[in-house]
């Protein structure tokens, strides 16, 4: 990390970011193609999970090359300097992490990823059936390193 002053070195000040979060922004690459994906998530035991449609490109690229990037950023805000515009600045908090991503296929898992997202937005445990589950894909994320980073915060 270039300004290393900005380093969150604390874990708990890391996850907390990522428990306050409400989008997760993940980058796929398969080949020379990176395609990035903002996304609602959960996070528990140091894996994210995501839910999405059965097929598609973030599927295709996993299959292809599961390394995966993933960037959450919360409280941020422009601060504007009185003297000249160059001299504008951004208030924030937030986590860059890599990790492999995995496609969740048995229903049990499935579910308890789903109630892992949804509980993530403040929701309770859920009792989901294996129809609302099967018409689904669930990504996990095994993070591998995650470094935090802020600015306009207490050191």
């Amino acid at each position: 990390m270039r300004n290393t002053e900005r380093e969150i070195k604390d874990r708990e000040e890391i996850v907390s970011i990522i428990k306050e979060a409400k989008v997760c922004r993940v980058a796929f690459a398969a080949g020379n193609n990176p395609y990035i994906v903002p996304m609602n998530f959960g996070y528990k035991d140091n894996c994210l999970y995501f839910h999405g449609a059965t097929e598609g490109k973030k599927l295709d690229y996993i299959h292809q090359n599961n390394e995966v990037c993933f960037e959450i950023d919360v409280n941020d805000e422009i601060v504007k300097a009185t003297d000249r515009l160059c001299s504008w600045t951004t208030k924030y908090r937030s986590v860059i992490g890599f990790g492999k991503a995995s496609i969740i296929e048995n229903w049990r898992e499935k579910s308890s990823a789903l109630n892992i997202i949804t509980q993530h937005y403040g929701a309770n445990p859920y009792d989901f059936s294996e129809k609302d589950v099967e018409r689904l894909s669930i990504i996990k994320i095994e993070i591998s390193s995650m470094t935090g980073k802020k600015e306009g915060y207490p050191r």
